[in-house]
């Protein structure tokens, strides 16, 4: 009997047919455990990959562990568990040269790298969501590999996420990722943890994420990563509920990304959603508005055509709200059109309703953005 929530995989996805993917690296893979030295050739041969993928015109993000790892060979801190201003010590020494080594191999690809920092607070507090995903995207509109980690100088066991599985969920969420490829020390998700049961096998597909699934993972294999296959599985929960597939695979191997487009053995963990649909959804559903954009009549048209707001269009604001708070779209009639997320504070708002976009910098002081709700920050309600 097949255990609930399972079942044969199907033909295997190939990575050329997903837009927008996010890898990530563990330090295992990416960090001799041994000298605490980066793998040069294997991130060169993973680079390889990432170009081949970047060339097809895939947008493509990075998120890297190993700023610790390294960090502490640098400054020649002792074995086993750190304190965190140690771990914050050899993160700020190592992210030095793990955004170098990165920076180094994607340039030979022809590529620009990024190094983005985030810390919880940059994925859970909306405002501060709002501008790492407006950086993200338009770093990748410029044809840039954002490399994403947490910024564990800063960061404490409070004010964490701990492993950088669910960091790279968040960051797939957050970039409208339609993809996320977890490398790691192991192939996939076993029905049992396959160094305590040799009886274990490979689970090729996981339709669902069920409490029987959830209680095959097992824990940490290595001491240089913070996550297991527990960590892994909450990763898939972020990632499909975002509308995001996920697929875990052996990082260890040469070229691994073009090992799993060639079908070599791995996990996948489909989604029934989209990026666009599931961002939509949450904000149909999820959030409270707390403010109201009256529209005018050529405005409320827009917005239906699957347009932006525009700030010329908003006749009225009501309410106290700030930027990236869920808020109503009504048209002169009074009916909801819709509701999304704004891009400015209530006051600002108010001062920049029936204007051009083009004057918000001498109204405002600074360049905004163009829109008062984005089309990706809309939901428009059922009519």
């Amino acid at each position: 009997m097949k255990a609930e929530g399972l079942q044969p995989a199907p033909v295997a996805p190939r990575l050329e047919q997903f837009r927008r993917i996010v890898v990530k690296v563990g330090s295992s893979l990416l960090v001799d455990q041994q000298r605490g030295r980066l793998k040069h050739a294997w991130l060169a041969a993973l680079a390889e990959d990432i170009g081949r993928l970047h060339g097809t015109g895939t947008d493509l993000l990075v998120v890297s562990s190993g700023a610790i790892a390294l960090g502490r060979t640098v400054l020649k801190l002792p074995d086993g568990v750190l304190k965190l201003e140690e771990s914050q010590a050899a993160a700020a020494v190592g992210q030095i040269a793990l955004a170098r080594s990165w920076a180094e191999a994607l340039g030979h690809q022809g590529i620009t790298t990024a190094q983005i920092l985030v810390t919880l607070g940059d994925t859970e507090e909306r405002r501060r969501y709002l501008n790492a995903r407006a950086t993200l995207g338009r770093l990748l509109e410029l044809r840039a590999v954002p490399v994403v980690n947490e910024n564990d100088t800063v960061a404490t066991s409070e004010i964490r996420y701990g492993d950088n599985d669910r960091l790279a969920a968040r960051v797939a969420t957050m970039a409208g990722a339609d993809l996320l490829v977890l490398l790691s020390d192991i192939d996939g998700l076993y029905t049992a943890p396959p160094h305590l049961d040799p009886a274990a096998q490979l689970i090729p597909v996981v339709p669902r994420i069920t409490a029987e699934v959830e209680a095959m993972a097992g824990g940490a294999a290595s001491e240089y990563s913070r996550g297991g296959m527990r960590t892994k599985v909450e990763a898939a929960k972020i990632a499909t509920a975002g509308g995001a597939a996920m697929v875990i695979a052996d990082g260890r191997v040469k070229n691994p990304l073009g090992a799993i487009a060639a079908g070599a053995r791995c996990t996948w963990f489909p989604t029934p959603s989209n990026p666009v649909a599931a961002r939509k959804k949450w904000i149909a559903g999820s959030l409270e508005p707390k403010g109201v954009l009256h529209l005018d009549d050529g405005a409320a048209r827009a917005i239906r055509l699957g347009r932006s707001l525009l700030p010329a269009g908003v006749v009225r604001v009501e309410g106290e709200f700030s930027r990236g708070d869920a808020v109503l779209m009504r048209g002169p009639d009074g009916g909801e059109i819709g509701r999304g997320l704004t891009a400015y504070d209530a006051d600002h708002a108010v001062a920049i309703a029936g204007r051009s976009s083009r004057d918000i910098e001498a109204i405002l002081g600074y360049a905004g953005r163009a829109e008062m709700v984005h089309r990706d920050d809309m939901a428009l309600a059922v009519e």
